[in-house]
């Protein structure tokens, strides 16, 4: 992936929210800010533009001058401990941000001599709070706005915007989906619960807690839940997934990866469909 940094906003009043600490609200058992910082776990260096909070991973924290002066001010006050040239700038309530949209946007930038790209939502509005940007004309134009207007608290992020050479990047349905109010707050709950993404976003959580940073294949050890309680007892599912992760976090001596649990299920696997047809045979 392209070398890049990132910006998260994660200031504001969230006047909509009653003032509550949006960043910290929690969406399917994990922080707003933690499910942004998850999608942008590969950049150099994270700048958080907020008050400090306890967060997944290691971040430089910062603040904007004034206090609440705004998105360009928290731009401006972010920008400062980057160094890289292409810069991700993100707002700090993306509950379905995922990597595939920061990956869109980074390959889209470095396209065609554009100073950025930034996301497009389904009814074809700029998200600049979902961008990437090319560091020197993003510092050009806050360094002309702040001169032209004695600082950047208060500016409208379009005064930006209009200056830049930006491509525009569609993702998905949800990339853009921001947490305003409560109903939004409801509605990203609901939706991490439907058919289709709950296990997925199950498994996320549970890795963020435990602070494990491990990809393996869930269908593979679903299929293995299914074996053992099917051919043995409904609770030897569980417990035989358990001792899976156990064994393969002692192979290699804790060196277990991803390989290591696939081998450690495909042993069991076939134990449970021996089991199953010892109890089959006549």
């Amino acid at each position: 992936m392209t070398a890049y940094d990132a910006i998260v906003l994660a200031g504001g009043a969230a006047k909509r929210l009653g003032g509550a600490d949006k960043p910290a609200v929690r969406v399917g058992g994990r922080p707003l800010l933690d499910r942004v910082l998850g999608a942008c776990a590969d950049a150099a260096t994270t700048v958080v533009v907020g008050g400090r909070r306890p967060t997944t991973r290691a971040v430089t924290w910062t603040r904007e001058e004034p206090q609440g002066g705004g998105p360009l001010a928290a731009l401006g006050a972010g920008v400062r401990h980057t160094s890289a040239e292409r810069v991700l700038v993100l707002s700090a309530d993306l509950p379905f941000l995922g990597e595939s949209t920061v990956e869109a946007l980074l390959a889209a930038a470095g396209h065609g001599g554009r100073d950025g790209a930034l996301c497009v939502d389904q009814d074809g509005r700029d998200q600049p709070l979902v961008a990437v940007y090319r560091a020197e004309p993003l510092r050009r134009e806050l360094a002309l706005l702040a001169t032209e207007h004695g600082g950047l608290a208060g500016l409208p992020l379009r005064l930006l915007t209009h200056e830049l050479g930006l491509a525009r990047v569609e993702a998905g349905p949800l990339a853009s989906f921001d947490c305003d109010t409560w109903e939004d707050i409801a509605t990203a709950r609901a939706r991490i619960r439907e058919h289709g993404t709950v296990l997925d976003e199950w498994i996320t959580a549970v890795k963020n807690e435990l602070g494990i940073e491990l990809d393996v294949d869930t269908g593979v050890l679903l299929d293995l839940a299914r074996d053992a309680a099917h051919g043995v007892a409904r609770p030897a599912a569980p417990l035989t997934t358990f001792l899976v992760g156990y064994a393969a976090a002692k192979a290699g001596d804790g060196g277990g990866g991803p390989e290591a649990v696939a081998e450690a299920a495909r042993k069991a696997a076939a134990l449970a469909l021996r089991w199953a047809d010892e109890a089959e045979t006549p």
